[in-house]
């Protein structure tokens, strides 16, 4: 892992300690907050997946160092935008639709079962298995577009 990984990780598992050590709503004085929170957690846990997806469908070269290190960047982070829909959090610059707030605990499950499938993507990113990475993506894959087809607004 690069210097720079190091530095981005590290920084993540603070963020997700801070986010498992304090009640949701205290984290954010502002519903604005929240939604900037959960949207940037979202697009960095989809950069890294990016990368381990790009090489899973040969868009780019493979390259297993890079794929693990992507892949454990997002697993880490896949835990950190769900802190950021609290109440009050359903109005603003967001595609959440507002079903997730009369839907809670469904959404949690969707959030939960994407995570076990970033889990196991992590796991298959550090054998090194192409093959395993390729399946491992697909799940993952259709675990966010379950998700998002449910609870986002296009």
């Amino acid at each position: 892992m690069t210097r720079f990984h190091s530095h981005l990780l590290a920084a993540a598992v603070a963020l997700a300690g801070a986010g498992v050590a304090l009640p949701a709503a205290a984290q954010f004085a502002k519903p604005e907050d929240a939604i900037k929170y959960r949207q940037a957690g979202m697009t960095i846990m989809a950069t890294h997946f990016g990368s381990v997806a790009a090489m899973a469908n040969g868009r780019i070269p493979f390259d297993a160092k890079s794929a693990a290190d992507n892949a454990e960047i997002a697993t880490i982070v896949s835990k950190l935008p769900f802190a950021g829909f609290v109440e009050g959090a359903d109005k603003g610059q967001t595609k959440a639709e507002p079903k997730i707030w009369t839907e809670m605990d469904k959404f949690k499950d969707a959030a939960t079962r994407m995570q076990e499938e970033m889990a196991k993507l992590n796991v298959a990113a550090k054998s090194g298995n192409l093959d395993s990475i390729k399946a491992a993506v697909g799940e993952t894959g259709k675990r966010c577009k379950a998700c998002h087809d449910t609870y986002r607004k296009e």
